[in-house]
């Protein structure tokens, strides 16, 4: 039963973050980065984009067998996303605002998540698909 869950609760952290990206790049990019010009926001939109589109891959699954042999495209690349995104957030880390800890540490559970639901398959109570 955790797949539903960690579909719904990635696919929030994505909307919140991919709107927000997509909408206020201008203010959050520099705000969080002191020398990002504001001309480029437009790759922050760029990653609002994309994870607006992962967003919407992972509520459409929330109702599927994840975990093993299934599901696996959507698993890999929800494992991807978080865990390069907590190993960037944690690379930034030393002196920045407790919003980017707050950021690690989700972006860290999400890719622990995955990572069991990838190598240790659905668990107990997880629907099967019919032969």
């Amino acid at each position: 039963m955790i797949a539903p869950i960690l579909s719904r609760v990635s696919a929030g952290v994505l909307v919140l973050c991919g709107v927000a990206l997509l909408f206020a790049s201008d203010v959050l990019l520099p705000a969080l980065i002191p020398a990002f010009p504001p001309a480029a926001a437009w790759l922050g939109q760029l990653l609002g984009a994309a994870w607006l589109g992962l967003a919407a891959i992972n509520w459409l699954q929330r109702r599927a067998v994840l975990g093993g042999i299934y599901g696996r495209p959507i698993v890999l690349a929800n494992l991807t996303v978080f865990v390069v995104s907590a190993l960037s957030l944690i690379r930034a880390l030393p002196g920045k605002p407790p919003a980017l800890w707050a950021a690690a540490a989700v972006a860290s559970l999400l890719a622990a998540g995955y990572a069991v639901l990838l190598f240790a398959g659905p668990f107990e109570g997880a629907p099967r698909p019919s032969a």
